[in-house]
């Protein structure tokens, strides 16, 4: 039986350079739910190089880390921040190439602690990069830095996200 594919729904209008919709230079991921994964789909262009035609290691790990948070807010609806994260470069990340980013969670018995692991694949299904991180949860009552009604649209984004 195939998995169903679930899009995620967004804020709009966010300069988050990963995600944000109202970023002009940003990546502006989409998101989807699709078996036990959050995953989002790239192409990077010139603008996202480092080495020639190879994409920067710095946006590369930021579609991990971003998948990974993703990947946590979608299952657990929380608030949280990366404490650390571990980056495996696997092969070059090729510019022009169709990316898919893929997060799942991996351990979340100690909180406010919860680990998950990433990987960005080609479009034949080649591991490029794989990634783990430790993220903590945060209640938004102690998420002092984001205003107040940034958390009311935050938690009814959360109310909004498909079930798993």
């Amino acid at each position: 039986m195939e998995k169903e594919r679930v899009e995620i729904p967004k804020i709009k209008g966010q300069y988050c350079f990963a995600c944000g919709t109202a970023n002009p230079i940003g990546l502006n991921l989409q998101f989807y739910h699709l078996g036990g994964a959050v995953c989002s789909e790239i192409t990077l262009d010139k603008v996202y190089e480092g080495w020639q035609n190879v994409a920067h290691g710095g946006i590369i790990s930021t579609l991990l880390d971003e998948i990974m948070s993703w990947t946590i807010m979608y299952f657990k609806k929380v608030f949280l921040v990366t404490r650390k994260m571990d980056v495996k470069y696997v092969k070059p990340v090729l510019i022009g190439t169709p990316l898919t980013v893929k997060g799942w969670l991996v351990d979340d018995s100690e909180p406010p602690k919860v680990r998950a692991k990433a990987e960005i694949r080609d479009d034949e299904g080649g591991l490029l990069v794989r990634s783990s991180g430790e993220f903590v949860m945060i209640p938004k009552e102690k998420f002092s830095s984001v205003p107040e009604g940034m958390k009311e649209e935050i938690l009814s984004l959360f109310e909004r996200f498909p079930n798993p």
